[in-house]
């Protein structure tokens, strides 16, 4: 199977909210010239008032320096694999088996079909766990 399977750092922060916090957060990283491929956000219900941001990826020291300004950092309890593909029904669900009959388990899971190629990340539980779900799917 036809995969391109790499690591990628997913970088988190706190923001407010309100109108225009996501849009701040993410507007500093846009003049630093961050090309992001990845964001997620939403509320955080045990913070009212207050939510979370993932982007994924940040490049160069332009990037990380506008990142940590914001409070951006490295997610270190989350280890997330990027994988991509032709898209075909059913593609994520046999990927997820042969995760799952490897005894390994998700803390997350983002997916989207762009055209006729599909984008998943992975969070699983530790860098072992990484190194093992690429021996995985590339062996598949």
């Amino acid at each position: 199977m036809e995969l391109l399977i790499d690591k990628v750092d997913v970088w988190a922060t706190t923001l407010m909210d309100r109108p225009g916090g996501l849009a701040e957060k993410l507007g500093a990283l846009k003049e630093a010239g961050a090309d992001l491929q990845f964001v997620i956000a939403r509320r955080a219900p045990e913070k009212p008032g207050g939510g979370v941001v993932f982007v994924t990826p940040l490049r160069g020291d332009r990037e990380i320096e506008a990142a940590s300004a914001e409070g951006f950092s490295v997610t270190r309890s989350l280890q997330s694999l990027r994988i991509e593909g032709p898209d075909r029904p059913g593609i994520v669900a046999e990927l997820l088996r042969q995760l799952a009959d490897a005894g390994l388990t998700l803390q997350g899971l983002s997916a989207a079909v762009i055209g006729t190629r599909f984008v998943v990340y992975v969070g699983l539980d530790s860098a072992d766990d990484v190194q093992r779900a690429v021996e995985i799917l590339r062996a598949a």
